[in-house]
């Protein structure tokens, strides 16, 4: 699965659906993170201000990894491009 994100709501809503997937709770996501359950829905609400280390702990736990690559613009829409 190779998945585009470029807004928190994006990454929220890949963060639901990769633990719903996996028969995941949010609190169940949270424990194993050593985080509270608010910091999971939160993050999958899109929410502003999630400390990296957090956001990389939960990408981790899910058993995905972040890749960081250079945007295409190879006469993309504007509305592909954010």
């Amino acid at each position: 699965m190779d998945q585009i994100v470029r807004l928190p709501s994006q990454l929220g809503a890949l963060v639901q659906s990769v633990r719903l997937a996996r028969g995941m709770t949010q609190q169940q996501l949270a424990s194993l993170i050593g985080k509270q359950q608010k910091t999971i829905s939160a993050i999958e609400n899109g929410s502003a201000g999630t400390k990296l280390e957090t956001l990389l702990s939960v990408i981790a736990t899910l058993d995905l990894d972040l890749q960081v690559i250079p945007r295409r613009k190879d006469g993309l829409d504007i509305a592909d491009v954010f």
